[in-house]
């Protein structure tokens, strides 16, 4: 495998639909996107599926693990009890700079657990945050909606450092120069919410480091308004799976709408191209998964129910976060950051 190439572990044996799918994915994406694949998990079950995918590519190494944490365990007592578990080994390969990057598809909560125990905090970071990217109304514009399920009570401080990480991100990632952040919030004006809103307003908003916008309510959040919106993860995760449900439920609507017979066949090879560029900005499974901000290492947390053309995106996405020193980044603002509030308590 090539030493100057960025690699990616991926957990071959987390999700519903492992190793099988998570295989293929791995496959595409070592065959497609040019970066080497690790991929960790039970030798036999991993050759077995490759067999079956007529492996081509000389990119993917397999690395061994025993076990893996399931979905019915505690996450943390999953984590230290299976120290050889897929999701383990995995995170340790980043650690020990034989990967640069981590994907899994399996238990989120093991593997943020595995990051925090494995790769550590960024400095100047109290709580890691889950960034999910959204489509807009907008083409090609996309909002970084984070925490989607991490930390499901916040503080402000919480906040206001996810809204400090999702503008590094977003301006080195998406390509924003001034990333606007706003706040999910049920009004638009700063006296509207809970305690944590108002709080978290009046940080926000007093940050001249951040491009404060104001209050996004519900129906802000995919309006192109915002390029980064923060909350905390209980409400996050509540519009993750919403949006979710939405962009499934659109794509089915379409199908359904579309004529029978030979007008059908005729009109669907006519709209062909626009039929895909809709799937591509709607449908969850075109943006592979979420990056989980604040950890010391690249972590991508898939859905449970990923196939192999989510893995294959959730490691494009990886790829993109490693190549644009997105970790190094907020590791410099982070310890920036520390160093101003340090200055200022002495």
């Amino acid at each position: 495998m090539s030493e100057t190439r960025i690699k990616i572990a991926v957990d071959a044996m987390g999700g519903d639909n492992a190793p099988h799918e998570i295989v293929g994915g791995a496959i595409r994406a070592a065959a497609e996107l040019e970066v080497d694949i690790l991929l960790v998990g039970d030798p036999d079950a991993i050759q077995a599926e490759m067999r079956k995918h007529g492996n081509t590519v000389n990119n993917i190494e397999i690395v061994p693990a025993d076990g893996v944490v399931s979905m019915e365990e505690e996450a943390l007592v999953g984590v230290r009890r299976k120290p050889n578990a897929s999701i383990n080994v995995a995170m340790n390969l980043v650690k020990e700079n034989r990967a640069q990057g981590v994907v899994s598809a399996g238990h989120s909560g093991a593997a943020m657990a595995a990051a925090l125990l494995g790769l550590g905090r960024i400095k100047g970071i109290d709580r890691p945050a889950i960034g999910a990217v959204f489509p807009t109304m907008y083409a090609n514009k996309y909002v970084l909606l984070l925490d989607v399920g991490a930390n499901v009570d916040c503080k402000p401080k919480y906040l206001e450092q996810f809204a400090l990480m999702g503008s590094v991100y977003s301006k080195y990632v998406l390509e924003i120069d001034e990333p606007k952040v706003g706040l999910v919030n049920i009004g638009e004006e700063s006296t509207k919410g809970n305690e944590l809103a108002k709080e978290a307003h009046k940080l926000l908003s007093s940050n001249p480091r951040i491009s404060f916008a104001g209050n996004a309510e519900g129906r802000d959040v995919l309006s192109g308004d915002f390029d980064v919106i923060v909350c905390d993860g209980f409400v996050g995760n509540v519009l993750l799976k919403f949006a979710e449900a939405v962009g499934e439920i659109m794509l089915q609507i379409v199908r359904e709408e579309l004529p029978f017979g030979i007008r059908g066949k005729i009109g669907t090879g006519i709209l062909k191209p626009n039929l895909k560029r809709i799937k591509q900005r709607i449908d969850h499974a075109e943006h592979g998964g979420a990056l989980l901000l604040g950890v010391n290492g690249v972590c991508i947390v898939s859905h449970g129910s990923s196939q192999a053309p989510s893995i294959y995106n959730a490691i494009r996405i990886a790829k993109e976060a490693v190549g644009h020193n997105v970790i190094e980044r907020i590791q410099n603002d982070q310890s920036f950051v520390r160093a101003k509030e340090l200055a200022v308590d002495s």
